[in-house]
């Protein structure tokens, strides 16, 4: 455990205060965000646009670190170990830990947490929504200090219990709840399911149009959780622009694409070597290993269907061997 503590001095000449964890420090100016380090040869620093950094810094914070890993880019980013929490830089690059330049420093969940909300709350600017896709937020990101945006950095993530919509559950998306169906989706029906349940079933079948709840999506890259059957959940999401991070998973799960195309570019979980390119078109199904990160690419608002298995015991399944990164060899 390292002795971590957020650190605000007065803020930089434009007006964004710099932040500590552990060894690493978080600079921004009007255009970059400055991660340093130490290292064997003095301190590292690595440079990352301020949009994308904060994008990828949004997803962190709303999906709780996610499932293992969150890459910012190819050098930074975090391992979830579901308690505890590891920050890296350059420990998933070979070019780093070749030359013995990366760093690995593990905290407790709820510390690492602090510090990235503060991160997070004081570099986003007024008008810049880091959920938004770029032709939704234009680039309020840059420049000097300018207010803030809680609202939009303070969202909570959809989850159901059983099913959005259902009585006592998660609702639905609709104008009254201030969920306007999205311009890129203007075709999509709205119109609710017909349920013609045999007799002995009346109000205990249940049905959703979920194309209608994610043409309402008002996120980007950002799985709301439409359905629960014991520990699996159906996550779908609404992709733009380019997914903000590269996700190394700790277990297999599923893409079913539902609208558009989404490109993914595969990569090893380990050293971040390309290992393929996967182009989704509507109704391609797709498995995304336990040994791998991915990221995707969508030119047009696009639907696609998540399927997490949010099983505990599956990570020490996969670290110990008992089961294949992959769900079939073939």
């Amino acid at each position: 455990m390292s002795n971590s503590a957020i650190y605000e001095p007065i803020s930089n000449e434009i007006g964004y205060k710099s932040f500590k964890l552990g060894s690493f420090t978080f600079h921004r100016d009007e255009y970059f965000v400055y991660i340093e380090w130490p290292t064997k040869n003095g301190r590292m620093t690595h440079y990352i646009s301020a949009d994308a950094f904060l994008r990828a810094m949004m997803r962190d914070v709303a999906w709780g670190f996610f499932y293992y890993q969150v890459n910012f880019d190819h050098v930074f980013g975090t391992n979830n170990l579901y308690g505890k929490v590891e920050m890296f830089a350059g420990s998933f690059n070979e070019t780093y830990t070749s030359q013995g330049l990366n760093l690995t420093e593990t905290y407790e969940t709820p510390e690492i947490m602090a510090v990235f909300k503060a991160i997070l709350a004081d570099w986003t600017n007024e008008g810049f929504d880091p959920f938004a896709a770029p032709r939704e937020t234009g680039i309020a990101w840059m420049g000097r200090k300018n207010g803030d945006n809680a609202a939009a950095i303070g969202r909570d993530r959809e989850t159901c219990k059983r099913m959005v919509g259902l009585p006592g559950d998660a609702p639905l998306r609709s104008d009254d709840r201030g969920y306007p169906v999205n311009p890129a989706f203007a075709d999509v029906p709205q119109e609710a399911p017909e349920i013609h349940a045999a007799p002995g079933y009346e109000g205990r079948v249940f049905a959703i149009n979920l194309f209608a709840y994610l043409s309402r999506s008002d996120v980007t890259w950002n799985p709301s959780i439409s359905s629960v059957v014991k520990t699996n959940l159906f996550c779908p999401t609404t992709e733009e622009y380019i997914l903000p991070i590269k996700h190394g998973n700790d277990r297999v799960e599923w893409f079913l694409q539902l609208s558009d195309a989404i490109n993914w570019e595969i990569e090893d979980k380990t050293t971040g070597r390309p290992r393929a390119k996967v182009i989704m078109k509507p109704g391609d199904i797709a498995s995304m290993p336990a040994d791998i990160r991915h990221q995707g690419f969508a030119a047009k608002r696009a639907m696609l269907l998540v399927w997490e298995n949010a099983n505990p015991k599956v990570v020490e399944l996969h670290n110990t061997g008992a089961i294949p990164p992959y769900p079939v060899a073939f």
